[in-house]
């Protein structure tokens, strides 16, 4: 199947989503120097990763800045890809990694601000929850979704991927185990814990805001 014939099996209202065998395709098209292997790539895989890295952001522009990175990181690592784990599977590992690793800057930059008192308030990790929506979130369900991504905010960094890539992403726990490198038991335990947390969180937010 060349590039043009997979390109024309996707219609506009197609949702863009293609087949592991394809994928497979594309991937070792990718490894040969073909770009519009990597174009059709982008186009039906960048929803996935804008989306995933959103729920662990919660600001567009960010996610929109990850985005451009994790598939610049594929382009330039496309080789590092052996095909033991879905594609997807490799795409959400560095739309996590990178995604964590911009929180954790922040976070860096925040502590620095507080101990120097140099940096000022431009480098704390801003979160507006009025103006965060997520694509996967109704209209008329948005104020209590970012009451939520506020709470999941605060959740220790292994539970927030585990419940955002499971509850959000509706990512199953086989691959979510596989993204995060531990067993589909520690992945329970994760959103279990994490569920418990959010629980908590939200009735003290609740009962300070009756």
């Amino acid at each position: 199947m060349s590039i043009l014939e997979t390109e024309r099996l996707m219609t506009e209202h197609e949702e863009k989503l293609i087949t592991r065998a394809d994928e497979s395709y594309l991937v070792e098209r990718l490894k040969k120097g073909d770009e519009s292997a990597f174009k059709l790539i982008v186009e039906t895989r960048k929803d996935l990763v804008f989306n995933t890295a959103l729920g662990l952001l919660q600001n567009a522009e960010d996610a929109e800045d990850i985005t451009q990175e994790v598939f610049i990181k594929v382009y330039e690592s496309v080789h590092q890809f052996k095909g033991e784990s879905a594609f997807s599977t490799w795409l959400y590992k560095i739309a996590v990694t990178k995604s964590l690793e911009l929180i954790r800057s922040r976070k860096r930059k925040k502590r620095f601000a507080f101990i120097t008192g140099i940096l000022g308030e431009n480098n704390e990790l801003r979160h507006d929850p009025p103006e965060f929506h997520h694509p996967g979130v109704q209209l008329d369900n948005r104020e209590r979704a970012a009451t939520l991504f506020n709470s999941i905010s605060k959740l220790p960094e292994n539970q927030r991927v585990a419940f955002t890539l499971h509850k959000v992403e509706g990512v199953p726990y086989q691959e979510i185990s596989e993204i995060m490198q531990v067993s589909i038991s520690a992945v329970e335990s994760l959103i279990h814990r994490a569920k418990n947390n959010l629980r908590k969180d939200l009735e003290i937010y609740y009962q300070k805001n009756r």
